[in-house]
């Protein structure tokens, strides 16, 4: 199989594929989207690109290996298709497009300052109801501590571990030993990141419009309070134009 490859780089020469052969053990791996390391030219070190086609046969007759695949970081095919129609609608590199539609923190090429994923503890049901309930009139089940975690996990499977504890008021041996006699499962779960978490963001007063941006503001009012479609071009000091179309059935 053969990857299309689009260099990470803002060169205009280079927005454009480069073919690479997909080595049979990253077959199962290399999909439209990923992130990969490939030799490119007489540069020593591996440069960073995307892939954004797979194809059977190359035009080309000696083609360098995919070097390394980063699989944890890659995007869909749609979001590759949106990165294409960006880049000729604002005349951009591919790459820099496809950059855009990574998660925030994991653009740079320097894997050491990328933001790492963030993933934490959390506990899923192994056994069903019917099965538990036996174990528990059968005394197969006498710890209440343990009885009350099934209870909870129950009606709220798939819980974080720390929830868990703090919910249940139960300690991290008590979840272990359930794990241990294969009522539960204790596996890592990825959970996003919240940028604003430890943002501190400061509450203040309502901005007063100027005059002209309170021609703007009542003409659309308007036109939403008389159900119109209507169009409206508004003019920016940043030179950009925002057109925003107001349709109500």
């Amino acid at each position: 199989m053969i990857a299309e490859v689009i260099i990470n780089s803002n060169v205009k020469n280079l927005n454009r594929t480069f073919d690479y052969n997909i080595p049979f053990e990253m077959e199962e791996k290399v999909n439209i989207g990923s992130r990969v390391l490939v030799k490119f030219g007489n540069i020593k070190k591996l440069e960073e690109g995307f892939v954004v086609n797979i194809k059977e046969k190359s035009d080309w007759d000696s083609l360098k290996d995919i070097s390394v695949i980063e699989e944890k970081d890659f995007i869909d095919e749609p979001k590759v298709e949106l990165a294409k129609w960006m880049a000729q609608r604002y005349f951009c590199n591919v790459s820099d497009c496809i950059k855009l539609m990574l998660p925030p923190g994991t653009g740079t090429k320097d894997v050491a300052k990328r933001v790492k994923e963030k993933s934490l503890n959390s506990v899923k049901l192994l056994k069903n109801e019917l099965e538990i309930n036996e174990d528990i009139e059968s005394k197969v089940l006498k710890s209440e501590k343990q009885i009350k975690v099934l209870k909870f996990l129950l009606d709220n499977d798939d819980v974080l571990i720390s929830d868990l504890e703090a919910i249940a008021e139960v300690s991290k041996a008590i979840i272990k030993t359930l794990e241990k006699n294969g009522y539960v499962e204790i596996y890592e779960k990825q959970v996003e990141r919240n940028p604003f978490l430890h943002k501190v963001i400061e509450k203040n007063s309502n901005l007063s419009l100027t005059e002209e941006q309170q021609h703007a503001y009542d003409m659309v009012e308007n036109a939403i309070d008389d159900y119109m479609n209507s169009e409206f071009l508004l003019y920016g000091v940043t030179r950009f134009t925002v057109k925003q179309r107001c349709i109500y059935n």
